[in-house]
């Protein structure tokens, strides 16, 4: 059982606390030839597996390049160029391609050895029976992550040494999206709900499963970039759904089905958007959160969570550095309707200065509001490590894959669709029915309203980018944000009576648990006389031109000239770059993926 030794090896190297709920014995405790005779050793190998579920390219490099989210690093770094599009074999990711084949290998280990132990009582097997769910549902997590940025790619389900060689060719994503739906419908015959199973947030409960099956069947029913895997001819790449389209429909109905269940169950619900937020970087666990990765302790912060994609903090300040290489595109922040809550939780419309204040962000750097270090406790293990969460599922999301599947199963919103859409919609307005408007009730303004809706509920939560493509938009949408971003960079259109300036207050940014949401400000259509200036100023007021270079970060001039407005979306193709090609490296390490590159790289 050489084999054994892959899982205990990477359990060993990788995986440390997530909140304190796992302590990792010695290596000499470890013995590759009977880990599986232990149910305890069991659980610590499925606890290591966890490890792989998350990597910091999913919401780094995965998350810009949408029409939320923008990269502020230069245009010849790496990310900013992935971000817009120009990406070739030579810098195509690969963090994420190998965190998740590292994962699925963990749990094919698992999912092969767990059936085959020596049970001795039932309470062992309910155990063992858990521990083989969670291993069933992180294969399929992980194989989702692979597919949606990089097609069909190889599908391992057997552990290495049992494979006849180490050669893995492309598979059909159709079947590795169908392996993925059935591995977590046997997840959840086994795994235990939430509620009184003890199950921490960090590990996957019945009620995260439905959930993840809810998205996994909604990204095997969209659209998708394909082409021929015989031939790989550049003529047959087209963004295109499954040819089947009675499982389509089915996968609607697994989607409806898993999400119907879990608010049947009535364990989650929605709580205050703020808190969601605060609670998450802080450790502290509540009904709206499903899933999440542990950052807790210095060997899980290597995703940086908070401080790549933070609010900006100097390094002199209360809070000490925090650094993004990723802002909120100046055009996000007119998406929220006056009175959404949300819009100044998801975007900071502030930064901290050397000397602890709060200064007001120019429209080009309004930053990622949801993950900012002042609303901690404390700092964290350091300045970039700073024990912060990561949310994979949370209820909202359940409740809008819920109405789109109900919309899409009977070419319109049916009242459940239109329950679940108000539900998410009302906290938005704290249930101010008032400001909601109303529900739109075709089958094409209810799906326009449902991709809005997840871009306000979801912003910088890491799927905006796949979620356009399966809903075949991404060149559409971006190409019509590009032209709203210079549209509100010249002043004109539906732009031309947003304020060029503002006059805020400068207030102190000195304590942890920062109360501040968003600085208040006075909106100023055109530059002050000096009359008004002077007043302002004796009022206290500090006079902002919000498309100027007056910044803590990213201080440049918001111009539709400006290289860097130029430059967003730079490399967008239609039928190209939805998704990405394998990396060179990635296709000389396997064989088997010898003359099967992306079609069009």
């Amino acid at each position: 059982m050489k084999y054994i030794y892959i899982i205990v090896a990477s359990l060993l190297l990788t995986a440390t606390s997530c909140k304190d709920f796992l302590e990792l014995p010695s290596e000499k405790d470890f013995d590759s030839s009977t880990i599986f005779e232990d149910v305890g050793k069991v659980e610590m190998a499925v606890l290591g597996a966890y490890t792989s579920t998350f990597n910091a390219e999913l919401f780094y490099q995965f998350g810009m390049g949408t029409d939320e989210c923008f990269s502020t690093e230069g245009e010849t770094n790496s990310k900013n160029q992935v971000a817009n599009y120009v990406f070739n074999p030579a810098i195509s990711p690969t963090g994420t391609y190998t965190a998740m084949y590292a994962g699925v290998e963990q749990a094919n280990v698992l999912i092969r050895n767990i059936p085959l132990m020596t049970i001795t009582d039932d309470a062992e097997q309910d155990k063992l029976d858990i521990l083989l769910g969670e291993a069933y549902a992180i294969r399929a997590m992980n194989m989702l992550h692979v597919v949606r940025h990089f097609g069909d790619v190889p599908y391992p389900t057997i552990p290495v040494v049992e494979m006849p060689d180490f050669s893995s060719s492309r598979v059909s994503r159709d079947t590795i999206l169908d392996g993925c739906v059935r591995d977590l419908q046997q997840a959840i015959e086994l795994l235990p709900w939430k509620g009184g199973s003890g199950m921490p947030i960090e590990r996957v409960s019945k009620n995260a499963a439905y959930g993840l099956l809810a998205r996994i069947a909604l990204y095997a029913a969209g659209y998708s970039l394909r082409w021929d895997l015989d031939s790989y001819a550049p003529g047959s790449v087209q963004l295109a759904r499954r040819s089947d389209t009675p499982r389509i429909q089915e996968l609607y109905e697994i989607a409806r089905d898993a999400c119907k269940a879990v608010v049947d169950r009535g364990e989650n619900e929605l709580i205050d958007y703020e808190t969601i937020f605060r609670d998450l970087v802080n450790g502290k666990y509540n009904k709206e959160s499903m899933f999440e990765y542990g950052q807790k302790g210095a060997d899980r912060n290597e995703a940086r969570l908070g401080y790549t994609n933070g609010i900006f903090a100097h390094t002199q300040s209360f809070y000490n550095k925090s650094q993004p290489a990723m802002a909120a595109l100046p055009t996000y922040y007119f998406e929220f309707e006056e009175g959404d809550v949300r819009r100044d939780v998801t975007i900071s419309n502030y930064a901290i200065t050397a000397e602890s204040t709060h200064q007001m962000n120019t429209y080009a750097n309004h930053m990622i509001g949801k993950y900012r270090v002042n609303w901690k406790a404390d700092e964290g293990v350091s300045a970039a490590q700073r024990d912060i969460n990561w949310i994979h599922l949370r209820y909202a999301d359940v409740l809008l894959m819920y109405a789109e599947a109900e919309n899409e199963l009977n070419n319109g919103p049916t009242g459940v669709a239109k329950e679940m859409y108000e539900k998410v919609r009302l906290r938005a307005f704290q249930n101010d029915r008032s400001q909601i408007g109303e529900t739109p009730s075709t089958y094409e303004a209810f799906r326009d309203a449902i991709i809005q809706e997840r871009k306000l509920e979801l912003g910088f939560e890491g799927w905006r980018r796949t979620d356009l493509i399966r809903w075949g938009i991404l060149y559409e949408k971006l190409t019509a944000t590009k032209q709203e971003i210079t549209d509100l960079a010249n002043h004109t259109g539906k732009y031309a009576d947003v304020a060029r300036y503002r006059a805020y207050q400068v207030t102190d940014a000195k304590a942890f648990n920062d109360p501040t949401i968003a600085l208040d400000f006075v909106s100023l259509k055109n530059e002050p006389t000096a009359t008004e200036k002077a007043e302002l100023e004796r009022q206290g007021y500090t006079i902002l031109d919000m498309y100027g270079n007056t910044a803590a970060f990213f201080n440049n001039r918001f111009t539709a000239n400006e290289v860097w407005v130029r430059n967003i979306f730079r490399g967008l193709e239609k039928n190209k770059v939805e998704l990405f090609p394998l990396s060179t490296n990635t296709i000389d390490a396997n064989p088997g993926l010898r003359g099967q590159q992306h079609p069009l790289y």
